[in-house]
């Protein structure tokens, strides 16, 4: 079975009251000093080229001379609120050294280059669009997953820390050629991540959704997947979307790991994350909850889809414990409940 591509292009959903009361409780809500809009106010673009000479599909942005003055001392102050929490200090050897916009994806983000003067070392954070369903993914993967996520939201503005790996597409094109010891350290990865994203129904990971960050070890290197697109939190009705393993894109992987592993050692390591999820889910119960309840009343995909995923769910479950459920925050959390009991199995193949 094939996941296939989204049946239609997603949907942006607005940020609404009960969802903005818990990004204030949990100080993911503050007061900006650019929004979205004013970036888009940009005079000309460039294509961006790689360094092998390829398109990238991401567009250089030049603004005016006043507005670049004061665009790049406003998403300087940003960076710092990320980082240092505001810290002002930080501010007088940091500087702006490219802003990219990318007219693909659903929030049509802003990349921003930021660069340290002393020592010419950069990083980067985005700018996007806020869209409800993207926000509860990134607060699902904040809970539930082995890293914290940074993010800041100001009404229709959404900015995010770069995730930094290198792109799964590239991954898989060009790092598989290792060790027999590290590769069975890849697909053991892959079938937690696959875990990770069944359970709490992230969608659309396909290998240019995520990056492979490596760690040098002892022996060999370990190795974590982590999404970087959170805009298909559960939104679509195929169950096969939010596998992993159903996109060709990561079928080098997944063969790669046919040849290495059993049925055993796969159900294996899918036990091991879900009971590290369970215990994530456990010790954030409070916020897990409210997080949960709030989701439950919100809307974020199509009656149809949520009928669909409801009955897919339970033929794959053979449960009809999802029955009731009336929205895709109902979904998720009958998901979560039901996979991180003890007892529950599940095969690599379904």
């Amino acid at each position: 079975m094939r996941a296939g591509i989204p049946s239609q292009k997603k949907k942006s959903f607005a940020v609404k009251a009960p969802l903005r009361m818990y990004l204030r409780k949990f100080t993911r809500e503050t007061s900006l000093p650019v929004k979205y809009s004013d970036l888009m106010r940009f005079d000309n673009t460039a294509s961006l080229i790689d360094v092998n000479g390829e398109d990238t599909l991401w567009e250089t942005v030049y603004y005016s001379e006043s507005d670049t003055r004061e665009l790049h001392a406003a998403l300087t102050e940003i960076y710092a609120l990320m980082k240092t929490d505001g810290n002002i200090e930080v501010l007088e050897h940091l500087s702006v050294a490219r802003i990219d916009w990318c007219s693909f994806g659903n929030t049509h983000p802003f990349r921003i280059r930021i660069i340290n003067r002393y020592n010419d070392n950069y990083d980067h954070f985005y700018v996007k669009k806020a869209d409800a369903s993207r926000i509860y993914g990134l607060e699902l993967e904040h809970i539930l997953s082995p890293e914290r996520i940074t993010y800041l939201v100001d009404q229709e503005t959404l900015i995010e820390e770069h995730i930094a790996g290198i792109p799964g597409d590239r991954f898989v094109a060009q790092n598989l050629t290792v060790p027999k010891f590290d590769q069975t350290r890849i697909t053991k990865e892959f079938v937690k991540f696959n875990e990770r994203c069944f359970v709490r129904l992230l969608g659309d990971m396909r290998s240019y959704n995520y990056v492979v960050d490596v760690t040098p070890d002892i022996e060999g290197n370990q190795y974590r997947i982590r999404a970087i697109d959170f805009d298909q939190q559960s939104y679509e009705g195929r169950k096969s979307f939010y596998l992993p393993q159903y996109f060709r894109e990561n079928n080098p992987i997944i063969k790669m790991g046919m040849s290495l592993m059993d049925p055993d050692t796969v159900n294996q390591y899918q036990l091991e994350e879900r009971t590290l999820i369970a215990n994530r889910a456990k010790g954030e119960s409070s916020r897990l909850d409210m997080l949960l309840s709030i989701m439950s009343k919100d809307k974020i995909s199509s009656p149809e889809k949520v009928e669909k995923l409801k009955n897919e769910l339970s033929t794959h479950h053979q449960t009809k414990a999802f029955d009731s459920c009336n929205n895709m925050g109902d979904i998720v959390q009958t998901n979560i409940d039901l996979i991180t009991q003890k007892g529950f199995t599940q095969s690599m193949g379904t």
